[in-house]
């Protein structure tokens, strides 16, 4: 098994622990860091603890298992991004957290592999998600923390659009 790690730093020749910890991810949850890293989303798939009810609402209209939801105003960023593929063996690292695919390890790991990752859009594509492409992510992280979905991940949130701003306020980035 292969583990990655994904950066926009092309430099990276060793990752040393931080807060005693070297992050990696499994192939299955790869595609949720094909984005820039501030880039807020939310990720959430079909499980068999959803309702009737809410894999309707949900994933009524498409086929895909998994959507990725991203704000509008990253639309432009994540299509000319620029990330770094790193690739681990999975000797050193420890499962964290199954649902998510986290790994973790204590130790300096050397990367096996960096490749460039360009046209982001087509490689999330090419993974079979559906992207969603929306001007505020609350109304969404609403409806998914109030629902039986138990399959999610909201990631760098922080950098979401504020709640009370209208899809015509204008906001720069930070």
């Amino acid at each position: 098994m292969l583990f990655y790690h994904f950066s926009e730093d092309p430099n990276i020749e060793v990752f040393h622990p931080i807060d005693g910890k070297v992050w990696a991810i499994d192939e299955e949850h790869a595609v949720n860091y094909y984005f820039p890293r501030d880039c807020p989303r939310i990720i959430f798939s079909k499980s068999e603890h959803m309702t009737e009810d809410d894999l309707s609402r949900f994933f009524g209209h498409t086929s895909a298992n998994t959507i990725i939801a991203v704000e509008s105003r990253w639309f432009e960023v994540i299509r000319h991004a620029t990330l770094y593929k790193y690739t681990f063996h999975e000797e050193g690292f420890e499962l964290l957290d199954e649902t998510a695919g986290y790994y973790i390890s204590s130790k300096t790991i050397e990367p096996i592999n960096v490749e460039p990752m360009q046209n982001l859009l087509d490689h999330i594509v090419q993974k079979g998600v559906e992207l969603r492409i929306t001007p505020n992510l609350y109304p969404l992280r609403d409806a998914i923390m109030a629902s039986s979905i138990d399959d999610f991940s909201i990631i760098r949130f922080r950098n979401a659009r504020n709640n009370i701003l209208k899809p015509t306020d204008k906001e720069e980035f930070e």
